[in-house]
């Protein structure tokens, strides 16, 4: 079972420092979130700096906010990115569903679905150098791998499910075990159903804080804030696990469930959660 890390969006500066001890220990990947309305650093930019601080780990959105961004100049960073990390992009992608973002991008709420359909055409014709077409042609760079990064899709409702059949490589379950089953044999379902070889990579993710209570208690605040506009935060925060037999038991579930690698969300901005997080796993 492979771990990740997903990084804290609190202060920017300290991801330096995040990054480099997950890459000198047992981690995988490093991961961001997206939003735009919203106090946090723009994925694609930190992740490029994070990755030429770094020789290892996969770089990954966790995920991307894709119908919020312009699909060709979307592909030549995700191409350059991948192209610059030596082949380590994970571009995991979503709709999203908040419509501040969407009023501040200029796009529409209620299509964002249909955009995505269309935006991954775009982007996929584009990482296998064909042209733009209509007058324009191909937009460079290749990525590291022809037909682009790895495609993580993340989401619960059915058309986001089946859009890892039909464009991805794999799926990112944001969900507690109990939950993250039953979407994870529906994705191999319609995975089979369409036709795909092999199997898609199942990448879950649980949210931790591993430390003094100091820093729990900065993870539950930083937690309530990001989900306060569901209006279930504090349902959100008491999912947080926080002691190492809670993080082992739920690598071991979602292991159980065939899940590829585990992401080990931190919302408390200490980076010494990553050498606490490493003893563990």
């Amino acid at each position: 079972m492979n771990v990740g890390l997903g990084l804290p969006i609190s202060d920017p500066a300290a991801l330096l420092d995040w990054a480099r001890r997950a890459d000198a220990g047992p981690f995988t990947t490093i991961a961001l979130l997206d939003r735009l309305v919203y106090d946090n650093p723009e994925p694609l930019v930190a992740l490029a700096v994070l990755a030429g601080a770094t020789t290892r780990v996969r770089v990954q959105t966790e995920v991307l906010l894709a119908p919020l961004r312009e699909p060709a100049l979307l592909a030549k960073q995700a191409a350059t990115l991948d192209r610059m990390s030596g082949g380590r992009l994970v571009l995991g992608i979503g709709v999203g569903g908040r419509e501040d973002d969407h009023v501040a991008a200029g796009t529409d709420l209620r299509t964002r679905g249909r955009r995505l359909d269309g935006q991954l055409a775009v982007m996929r014709r584009l990482w296998s150098g064909e042209p733009y077409g209509d007058g324009a042609g191909p937009v460079g760079p290749l990525p590291a791998r022809l037909g682009g990064p790895e495609l993580l899709f993340g989401g619960f409702q059915p058309a986001a499910l089946a859009r890892v059949a039909r464009w991805g490589d794999g799926f990112l379950a944001a969900a507690p075990p109990s939950w993250a089953g039953g979407l994870i044999e529906t994705v191999h379902r319609l995975w089979k159903e369409a036709g795909r070889s092999g199997s898609p990579r199942i990448v879950t993710q649980v949210n931790v804080a591993l430390g003094p209570e100091e820093v729990v208690s900065d993870a539950r605040t930083a937690m309530g804030a990001y989900y306060a506009f569901t209006g279930r935060a504090d349902r959100m925060v008491e999912g947080l696990l926080t002691t190492p037999e809670e993080i082992r038991r739920a690598i071991g579930q979602y292991a159980d469930l065939g899940a590829d690698e585990v992401m080990l969300y931190c919302y408390g901005a200490d980076p010494g959660q990553v050498d606490r997080l490493a003893d563990v796993v």
